[in-house]
């Protein structure tokens, strides 16, 4: 597969507001609803409004392909990446959905993952994971599972809003360093999903949520397998579950 880091992007930029966290959700709503997130409303020129329609025209034309694919019941034609389209691209509005789905998930059980019932950020007894960014805590710490995700799902959103990372403009390139933060985001994904299977599943069932994270994370297993974003060490603590997705394909 090529992979060229000069095609348009298909993601349409995000606001702050809009983006918020799940749990801030209520806080969001009425921001959000001022803020339209595809609008070219704070463009000055006609020009730049145009860019923002055809930017949101493509983002859209992916959106639906995922919604159709998924629709099916195909989840493994679900992430093939589409005839045409740059793997770059696919991998980048694959990765907001993705950080989407988890913060949706985890939103679930935020009143149950507390630094009193997970001090530390586990998947099962074999695995405990630390925090850091490499700019602000330099060196892992111990933290809680909830303080855990709240830093990670900040520094996965900080990544996904930065137009260096993840192109807004049409005709900006990828950098060099594109799939390795995609990477980096997939793994730290995942473990929010080892921590809620290992540490909460029950609580998920309770909810009557198991069906709805099992799709979500079989979507993310077969994303994954596709492109090979994770390295084999990182998947051991659900290792079982993983192959039992895989083993039909």
């Amino acid at each position: 597969m090529n992979e060229s880091r000069n095609q348009k992007t298909f993601r349409p930029k995000k606001n702050g507001a809009s983006s918020n966290k799940v749990r801030n959700s209520s806080q969001s709503s009425s921001a959000s609803s001022s803020h339209p997130k595809f609008l070219g409303c704070f463009c000055i020129s006609e020009f730049c409004e145009d860019e923002q329609i055809l930017l949101f025209q493509q983002g859209a034309r992916l959106k639906r392909h995922i919604d159709a694919t998924l629709g099916s019941g195909n989840l493994r034609e679900a992430v093939r990446l589409p005839p045409g389209v740059d793997l770059n691209e696919w991998l980048a509005v694959n990765t907001d959905d993705f950080f989407s789905q988890v913060n949706v998930l985890y939103g679930t059980l935020d009143e149950f993952c507390t630094p009193t019932s997970c001090p530390v950020m586990s998947a099962g007894p074999n695995y405990e994971y630390r925090w850091a960014d490499g700019v602000r805590i330099k060196r892992p710490i111990e933290v809680s599972a909830p303080k855990y995700v709240d830093y990670l799902m900040d520094w996965v959103e900080a990544h996904l809003n930065d137009e260096d990372i993840f192109p807004q403009k049409l005709g900006a390139p990828f950098p060099p360093t594109f799939r390795r933060v995609v990477e980096t985001i997939f793994k730290r994904l995942f473990r929010i999903y080892a921590h809620i299977y290992h540490s909460h599943f029950q609580k998920i069932v309770s909810l009557k949520e198991e069906a709805h994270l099992n799709t979500c994370f079989k979507h993310f297993t077969l994303f994954n397998s596709e492109f090979h974003l994770i390295e084999e060490q990182e998947l051991a603590p659900l290792r079982d579950l993983i192959d039992s997705i895989l083993q039909p394909y």
